[in-house]
This record gives structure tokens, C-alpha cells and sequence, in this order.
């Protein structure tokens, strides 16, 4: 097992963030931290980076607006920001974080803010499928 895989891997039980399925071959985590609103998030371990991704909902009708909205909305959060994924149908929260400087602290606050976005902007972001 990679060393950075078992240092996220620690922090993560130190967190009390649930770890539902590892793919250690493939540097690859999935975790739910249900009360704060975080499931299914994805890190991947990829020296340099932690990639931290999060699916936030899925885009029905593309619109300036909307994105517009988004952009807005990244200015105010703390670690990470909304993203489009691959495909460009859904929206993401992605955050990336040195590895070689991680700690628990950071780790942390990356969670901290998306339970801050979606406790805040929750209303806001069950209204964008719909539209």
C-alpha cells in the first residue's frame, strides 16, 4: 500500500469519515460522512495531489444562469469549488491537496467547507435540477 494512501486512509479514521469501498490498486477511496451531507465523495491518490470529488447534482437544462450562479458561488467557498465533470451533465464540488504537506488539519477543513456549501447554498442547489 502507497505511503500516501495510508496516511489519507488514517486521517480519514481519525476524521470519523466512513470509508466505503478502497481500491488500493488503483489509489482510490470512496466516503460517506452522512451528517455533514457527503456521500459517495471520491479521492483518488495521485502523487502529487489528492483529488477530493463530489457529486453535487446533475445538469437538466444548461443555462448562463445557472453557471453564472456557480462561478458566484466559488468566490465565498473555502477549500475546493464547483467543477463540471467530464461529460460537462454534472455539477461537482473538487478539491486538490498537496500530499507531501497534507495533514489532518487540511484534510478537515476540505470537508468543513462542503458541509458549509451545501448547509448554505442547499435551498439554492436543490432548485438547479429542476430548471
Amino acid at each position: 500500500m502507497d505511503a500516501y494512501y495510508s496516511k489519507v486512509r488514517e486521517y480519514l479514521l481519525d476524521l470519523n469519515i466512513s470509508i466505503i469501498r478502497e481500491l488500493p490498486d488503483e489509489n482510490m477511496m470512496v466516503v460517506d460522512q452522512e451528517e455533514a451531507g457527503i456521500r459517495n465523495m471520491v479521492l483518488v491518490i495521485t502523487d502529487p495531489i489528492l483529488i477530493m470529488e463530489q457529486a453535487i447534482f446533475e445538469v437538466k437544462e444548461p443555462s448562463v444562469r445557472l453557471f453564472e450562479s456557480l462561478l458566484k458561488k466559488n468566490r465565498d467557498i473555502v477549500h475546493g469549488a464547483f467543477a463540471l465533470d467530464d461529460s460537462g451533465k454534472k455539477v461537482i464540488f473538487r478539491d486538490t491537496l498537496q500530499l507531501e504537506n497534507l495533514d489532518l488539519n487540511e484534510l478537515d477543513g476540505s470537508f468543513k467547507s462542503l458541509e458549509l456549501l451545501l448547509n448554505e447554498y442547499s435551498e439554492q442547489l436543490l432548485e438547479f435540477p429542476k430548471s
